[in-house]
């Protein structure tokens, strides 16, 4: 036997128990309070300009030893501060402390870091207006600022 109601005029206590059961559930209020974009450093946007304020390296998860090339990225548009992945090899020689990146979602599960990779979310397509990847190619030299 259930605890609900049934019967002739039960919409409305229908209606207010679904309604309060819903906030319950937590991706619910996630995403009518919009929670994610809230916590978001680009506030929403798939991209966003930052200046490079250090290049690091993060060491990979178990079962991997590898160092990941990083860079600390400080956004243009908040003043935030985020770790971004350099992608390929030999991004780290392109990109140099003070140059303006873009940067973009790295793709992992739920907005999380992706891959053996340590709380790093974004990654640098981008280094003085110029491809990363054509520079890396070889297709364009790396412009003087």
């Amino acid at each position: 036997m259930s605890n609900k109601s049934n019967g002739l005029n039960t919409a409305k206590s229908l209606k207010k128990r679904r309604h309060h059961g819903k906030w319950l559930d937590a991706n619910f209020v996630r995403r009518t309070l919009g929670l994610a974009k809230k916590a978001d450093p680009l506030e929403g946007a798939a991209q966003a300009r930052g200046i490079v304020i250090e290049k690091m390296q993060v060491e990979a998860k178990q079962p991997n030893s590898a160092m990941r090339k990083c860079c600390r990225v400080q956004l243009v548009k908040n003043g935030k501060q985020v770790g971004a992945f350099m992608p390929r090899d030999g991004a780290q020689k392109m990109i140099d402390e003070h140059d303006e990146v873009l940067i973009e979602r790295i793709g992992g599960c739920q907005g999380k870091s992706k891959g053996d990779i340590p709380g790093i979310r974004w990654q640098v397509i981008k280094v003085n207006g110029q491809s990363l990847d054509a520079l890396l190619r070889g297709k364009l030299e790396k412009a003087r600022k």
